[in-house]
C-alpha cells in the first residue's frame, strides 16, 4: 500500500509530520536549517534550468520578431498541463470564479482563499493552512500513473499517457466553456455566426481570403465541419478552436499551408532549400533536440531529402505533413516534450524509469506550472484575429 514513510519531508514550503519516532530525536535543529536552506536553493535551480530549457529550445528571437503567441489563444494562457489534476480543478474553479488564478504562489503552492480548497471533494485533506501537501499528492498519484503495467516504477510511456490524459481534459474543458459562452440557441452546436458575430452577411459573400477575413475563417469552420451539417459539434468545435492538436487532416494541411505562406518568400506555394532552413528547420531542430535528448539530429540537407519524396527540390503540404508536429505543436505534443524533461530531471539512476522516491526527491518540478513563452509564427497563424 502506497502511504507516507515515518520521514519527515519537507518540500515546497510544505512541512509534512507524520509521528515522529525516536530514531529521529538526535538531528539537531542546525543540522536541520542546513539541509532545508540546502533543499531551497536546489529547488530555485531546478525552477531556473527549466525556464531556461524551455527559452533555449524556443525559436523565439531567431528572426528577430516579437510574436506574443501561444498566450494569446482565445484569452487562454497556453501552460504546460498540470501534472496534478487536482491543481487543475482548483484553477478551473477560481477562473468560473473570475478569479484569474487562485494560487498565489507557485513555490509554496498557497492558495488566497481557503473556499476554493472546501468546494473541491476531498481537497481538504491535502492543504494545511491554504499549503498543499505535495508529498503526500505524490504518494496518491503515483500508483494511478503506474498502471502499465504496475511494476513499482513509472516508464515514459505511463508519464506521457498520464500528460495526454490531463491535456485531454483541459482541451475538453475550454472548448465545452467556450461552446457554453457561443452557443446562443442553446441547441449543442456552433454556428459560424455564433461564434464570429463581427461579420455581416456580406462580409461572408465576399469571401476575403486575408488572414483574418471571413472567408479565411470561413474555410477554417468548414475544415472542422466534417459532416458539413453548416454548424459545429463538440468534437468539430475542438478541432476549430485547437487546430494543432486535431487529426483532422483537411485541418492539418490548412495549417500547414498558413505555415508555408510566412516561409514563402517567392510565393510559388512550396519551400525550397534555402526557404526551408532559414525557418522550417530551425523550428524542427529546437525540438528534435530537446525530444532526443541531445542524439544526432539530421542536418537541414539531410532532413529535406528526407522530406523531399519526388526529389523536384520543393517542398509541398503533403511533404512537410511529417513535421508537423515540430512547426505547428499544441497541447498534447507538448505533453510529450514534459515527460522528457521531468525524466531527464529526475530519473537519478538513468534507468529511464522514475520510483516514487525519484519523483519525492524532485518532487518541486512535478508541481513548478512554467508560463510557455515559446512564441511563434504559427501562433498568429488562426487565433490572434478572434
Amino acid at each position: 500500500m502506497w502511504g507516507p514513510s515515518n520521514q519527515t519531508k519537507k518540500t515546497n514550503n510544505i512541512v509534512y509530520r507524520p509521528p515522529t519516532s525516536p530514531m529521529h530525536a538526535h538531528i539537531s535543529p542546525f543540522v536541520l536549517a542546513l539541509s532545508l536552506m540546502a533543499n531551497a536553493v536546489v529547488y530555485t535551480l531546478i525552477a531556473t534550468a527549466f525556464f531556461i530549457i524551455m527559452v533555449l529550445f524556443s525559436p523565439s528571437k531567431q528572426h528577430g520578431r516579437d510574436h506574443r503567441g501561444l498566450n494569446r489563444r482565445l484569452g487562454y494562457e497556453f501552460r504546460i498541463t498540470n501534472f496534478d489534476p487536482l491543481v487543475s480543478k482548483l484553477e478551473r474553479l477560481a477562473e468560473n470564479r473570475g478569479q484569474e488564478d487562485p494560487i498565489i504562489s507557485t513555490t509554496s503552492f498557497h492558495f488566497e482563499n481557503s473556499s476554493f480548497v472546501d468546494e473541491v471533494d476531498d481537497a481538504y485533506e491535502y492543504f494545511s493552512e491554504g499549503k498543499l501537501n505535495t508529498t503526500l499528492r505524490l504518494y496518491i498519484l503515483f500508483p494511478l500513473i503506474d498502471k502499465a503495467p504496475a511494476d513499482g516504477v513509472v516508464s515514459f510511456k505511463e508519464l506521457e499517457a498520464w500528460f495526454e490524459h490531463q491535456a485531454h481534459q483541459r482541451l475538453n474543458y475550454t472548448t465545452q466553456k467556450e461552446m457554453a459562452s457561443r452557443d446562443k440557441d442553446v441547441d449543442g452546436a456552433i454556428a459560424f455566426n455564433e461564434y464570429l458575430p463581427q461579420f455581416s452577411k456580406e462580409d461572408i459573400e465576399k469571401n476575403g481570403m486575408g488572414h483574418g477575413e471571413a472567408g479565411w475563417w470561413k474555410e477554417q469552420f468548414d475544415n472542422a465541419d466534417i459532416d458539413q451539417s453548416g454548424s459545429l459539434s463538440f468534437d468539430e468545435f475542438k478541432d476549430f478552436l485547437h487546430p494543432e492538436d486535431s487529426g483532422n487532416e483537411k485541418i492539418q494541411k490548412w495549417l500547414l499551408r498558413e505555415k508555408i505562406k510566412r516561409m514563402d518568400y517567392d510565393g510559388d506555394g512550396k519551400l525550397n532549400f534555402e526557404e526551408f532552413l532559414s525557418h522550417a528547420y530551425d523550428i524542427y531542430k529546437n525540438y528534435a533536440d530537446f525530444e532526443s535528448r541531445g542524439a544526432d539530429v539530421p542536418t537541414a540537407e539531410e532532413k529535406f531529402a528526407e522530406l523531399d519524396v519526388n526529389k523536384d527540390k520543393l517542398l509541398v503540404v503533403e511533404e512537410l505533413k511529417p513535421i508537423l508536429g515540430y512547426l505547428h505543436p499544441g497541447e498534447l505534443t507538448y505533453a510529450k516534450y514534459y515527460t522528457s524533461y521531468l525524466i531527464h530531471e529526475a530519473d537519478d539512476n538513468k534507468d529511464g524509469n522514475l520510483s516514487l522516491d525519484e519523483m519525492l526527491n524532485h518532487e518541486h518540478i512535478f508541481y513548478n506550472t512554467v508560463f510557455d513563452e515559446i512564441k511563434e509564427d504559427y501562433d498568429d497563424d488562426f487565433h490572434d484575429e478572434l
